[in-house]
């Protein structure tokens, strides 16, 4: 036996299982980092996704899917439950028409304690969580494309009319509501002057911010309505708005195709471009993570953020 040929042999077959090794251990670590960094959910279901929102108590993100026109009450609305690495857990957790549920053309959605509530064209629906079953249900009367929700240092939430009617024409309806945990409506502000109110999140400071659809504005309010200060953006149908960990407000904007970062001062930075109608974000305070609905291509995206 030539003993030199065998040692050959024997390093060449350990050298081509140890690159083998390292090749398939690179390619795990690279799909796991992209996997973290960047995941696109699509061609699962979705239909016309509007917003996304985090539960954190269940670790779950929601997903609110119009499923045919934001102002018709077909009842045909549903809403998803995705996990963190994004699987579909339940395409229509909650369906109109099915459980006792009527939801038509679910849009922002907050969840908060044991409670989910989502704005509704003309009601906010509320369900159970973690259970997703209906709980009650608000009629805001004069109202006609309710629209942005978030939780309130008052207790239950407050919610944006974006004041517009079927063909997307002005209905003259544009506000911002508060309800009450006991269900009671109060107006804080309204009139066609604020521009198609969207996003809308309080500050710890005690404001309120809102941006539009049609303005492209950020309105800046205190808690009892009165306007504090306005600016303009060099774009506009602004849509979501959240707040992130280190206090920055993030938005979502279609005609910039982005989510961008900061609203105090000077230009806010872009965080990610290239998205088509951006709708309204949610946030995982868990995972340092921006929710990001398609509402055109019925797809999400979950984007961690810088």
């Amino acid at each position: 036996m030539n003993l030199q040929k065998v040692k050959r042999k024997s390093f060449k077959s350990n050298a081509l299982k140890a690159s083998v090794l390292w090749i398939a251990s690179f390619a795990s670590m690279s799909a796991m980092s992209v996997y973290a960094s960047d995941i696109m959910i699509e061609n699962v279901g979705f239909a016309t996704p509007e917003s996304m929102e985090y539960a954190s108590a269940q670790d779950v993100y929601l997903v609110a899917n119009i499923n045919g026109s934001p102002f018709e009450k077909d009842n045909n609305g549903f809403i998803s439950r995705l996990s963190p690495e994004g699987d579909v857990l339940d395409l229509k957790w909650i369906a109109g028409g099915q459980n006792d549920v009527t939801l038509s053309a679910p849009k922002g959605m907050v969840a908060m304690d044991d409670r989910l509530y989502v704005a509704d064209i003309d009601h906010v629906r509320v369900f159970s969580l973690p259970e997703g079953k209906p709980m009650a249900s608000y009629e805001i009367a004069g109202s006609s494309f309710l629209n942005g929700v978030s939780v309130s240092s008052k207790g239950g939430v407050w919610i944006t009319d974006s004041g517009v009617a079927p063909g997307f024409k002005p209905a003259g309806t544009d506000a911002i509501y508060h309800l009450s945990e006991s269900g009671k409506i109060t107006t804080l502000t309204k009139g066609e002057d604020l521009g198609r109110p969207n996003g809308i999140v309080e500050t710890p400071n005690k404001q309120l911010v809102m941006i539009t659809i049609a303005s492209g504005q950020v309105h800046h309010f205190n808690l009892q309505g009165k306007l504090l200060s306005s600016q303009t953006l060099p774009y506009n149908r602004l849509d979501g708005l959240v707040m992130g960990a280190d206090g920055e407000l993030i938005f979502s904007s279609w005609t910039a195709k982005a989510i961008k970062k900061g609203l105090e001062e000077g230009e806010p930075e872009t965080l990610f471009d290239e998205l088509t109608s951006p709708a309204d974000i949610g946030l995982d305070t868990k995972r340092n993570r921006v929710l990001i609905p398609s509402f055109m291509e019925n797809k999400v995206w979950i984007k961690t953020l810088p």
